[in-house]
């Protein structure tokens, strides 16, 4: 099948790989422009243009594609029989979903209806859930509205992260779009409109990693293990903010003093372990990094900033 790719970060990665190694033909990949990165603010491309590039095949980056009638006219040209896409950036036009003969199909991380928008992959671990997976969608402008076509079930481990989860459902998207393109070709595939329970997954930012510690210990855990690695989870500490890397909900007896103790106080430390009243509970800190230091486990931590009981940790 010829095709269009459209993907930008990481995650596209695999998929992008699928599609070279499956026999597809490749015509193009669309990312986003080259960004300045890092301290030295140099260029730095997207990782689909140097997996592209690296296989020899013409990328394109326009700012925008909505109204820019001259790329739309390079994408006419090719007379691709699908785009896909993956975490592009930009929504399609009407011009574009249309322009295919098998229409435009996204490969979405998670299992829609539910958790459609731009971070699904951290808010399932920060709402609790026990399984997630990728949804293969025809796209319209709507955004992740479109009828669904195949999906894969990824379980999300006790212990999962929001990076962890994003590395699993990355590899799943490459076998279930060749298995999606496989279906399309072979006309055996059922368009599934969207219906039933649904919800927003927002865009993450870094003040979502202010610790509110009036919520419970499960919900704070889970919080941490969303926004790891990024935007991950902090607090004020006296002058200094501490990030959080490593938590667990602390199973063991919690007294009546403990449970009068103001949200965010540290009820009591550890040899491995800062526990820290919640809203419910208490939370153990495992692994913490304070600001211009190293990621340390709590030990560490403690040997070189010693906390004590009513130590208080501010939102």
């Amino acid at each position: 099948m010829k095709l269009v790719f459209m993907g930008t970060p990481d995650f596209a990665v695999p998929a992008l790989n699928a599609l070279i190694g499956g026999g597809h033909e490749v015509q193009a990949v669309v990312t986003q422009p080259d960004k300045p990165k890092g301290r030295g603010k140099e260029m730095q491309m997207p990782p689909v243009k140097e997996t592209a590039l690296a296989h020899g095949i013409p990328v394109f980056q326009p700012q925008r594609i909505r109204g820019n009638e001259v790329f739309l006219e390079e994408l006419r040209r090719m007379e691709p029989d699908t785009i896909v896409v993956a975490a592009f950036g930009q929504l399609l036009p009407t011009e574009v979903l249309t322009l295919p003969r098998y229409g435009c199909i996204n490969i979405h991380a998670s299992l829609l209806p539910k958790y459609r928008g731009a971070a699904p992959i951290q808010w399932v671990i920060i709402d609790g859930e026990q399984e997630t997976g990728i949804t293969t969608m025809y796209m319209e402008e709507g955004l992740d509205t479109g009828d669904m076509l195949l999906k894969t079930v990824v379980p999300i481990a006790p212990d999962e992260t929001g990076g962890s989860l994003h590395d699993k459902l990355a590899v799943a998207g490459g076998p279930l779009i060749l298995k999606t393109l496989e279906g399309l070709e072979a006309g055996s595939l059922v368009r599934i409109p969207q219906t039933g329970e649904t919800c927003y997954a927002k865009m993450l930012t870094k003040a979502l990693g202010n610790v509110d510690w009036s919520m419970g210990a499960a919900a704070v855990e889970r919080l941490i293990r969303g926004l790891s690695p990024w935007p991950g989870t902090y607090s004020r500490l006296g002058d200094k903010t501490v990030k959080f890397w490593k938590s667990e909900v602390y199973g063991g007896a919690v007294s009546e003093e403990t449970r009068s103790l103001p949200c965010g106080t540290v009820a009591a430390v550890t040899k491995d372990a800062i526990l820290i009243k919640t809203g419910d509970g208490l939370l153990a800190v495992k692994e913490l990094q304070l600001s211009g230091k190293k990621r340390m486990d709590a030990g560490a931590f403690l040997r070189g900033y010693p906390l004590h009981t009513g130590d208080k940790m501010e939102g």
